[in-house]
């Protein structure tokens, strides 16, 4: 067996076996749609013919993908380190993309679970979202969502040394971008200075793209976009936590 394939094997039993986080994980997305769907319930959105919940659905999952990406990679990293199981890895004739490829694969399964658990929930009868034929388009900005926040939490992951720091740090990041982002809040009733804001963070693109493949709201243009800049986050954000992972907390 393969280094990248043991340690994909060793994340995924660890994950699964701890189960309060990875019921939370699926859960908490579904807190906040359950929320904002019976208080928008049977409310349409002007003449479109929509329900608030088929816009109001695409943000908050775009929100729960990228808070599971980030902190679970995040934490991952941080507890190796910890334990020291990182600097035994580095021992072995173990490549650093295969400890990335290992929680990368992970969190892309989550993440497809994530989506596939939060859609059908999102089109029962009491929310009643009616995705648009264009939803397909929701699996690549899915897949650059994962992508992007996973690379994010490596560098949170290398630098943070408790959880307590790996929590702070990215509720700092991911709460106040899921409000700036729109995930929560329609970037239209914002002012414009924030809404210029937005377009500095990767949430926004998930929002964009998520919208477009489930309402077909905007352009095709501007789901190309989207996933564009989320290429160019993930590029950068690996390349930056690429240069600052720590092996152990002395190096």
């Amino acid at each position: 067996m393969s280094a990248y394939a043991a340690l994909s094997r060793a994340t995924y039993k660890a994950t699964v076996r701890d189960a309060t986080t990875l019921f939370f994980t699926f859960a908490f997305p579904l807190v906040f749609l359950v929320i904002f769907g019976l208080i928008f319930r049977n409310q349409q959105v002007g003449d479109t013919g929509r329900g608030y919940v088929d816009y109001i659905a695409p943000g908050v999952l775009s929100w729960g993908l990228a808070s599971a990406a980030l902190f679970g990679v995040s934490f991952t990293l941080m507890q190796w380190r910890n334990d020291d199981l990182l600097r035994i890895i580095r021992l072995s004739p173990t490549s650093l993309w295969s400890v990335i490829g290992s929680r990368y694969v992970v969190a892309l399964g989550i993440g497809v679970a994530q989506s596939l658990l939060f859609v059908g929930v999102a089109m029962l009868p009491v929310f009643g979202m009616r995705p648009d034929p264009t939803w397909p388009l929701a699996i690549p900005t899915m897949l650059l969502a994962v992508t992007a926040f996973l690379a994010l939490g490596l560098i949170v992951g290398s630098r943070a040394n408790t959880a307590e720091a790996v929590a702070a740090i990215a509720n700092c990041i991911v709460v106040p971008m899921a409000f700036l982002s729109g995930s929560f809040y329609p970037l239209e009733l914002m002012p414009g200075w924030l809404q210029g804001i937005s377009r500095a963070l990767p949430l926004r693109y998930v929002n964009d793209g998520m919208a477009y493949a489930f309402t077909g709201f905007g352009t095709m243009t501007d789901y190309l976009i989207s996933c564009g800049a989320l290429v160019a986050f993930a590029v950068a954000f690996a390349l930056i936590g690429v240069r600052t992972f720590r092996w152990s907390n002395d190096s």
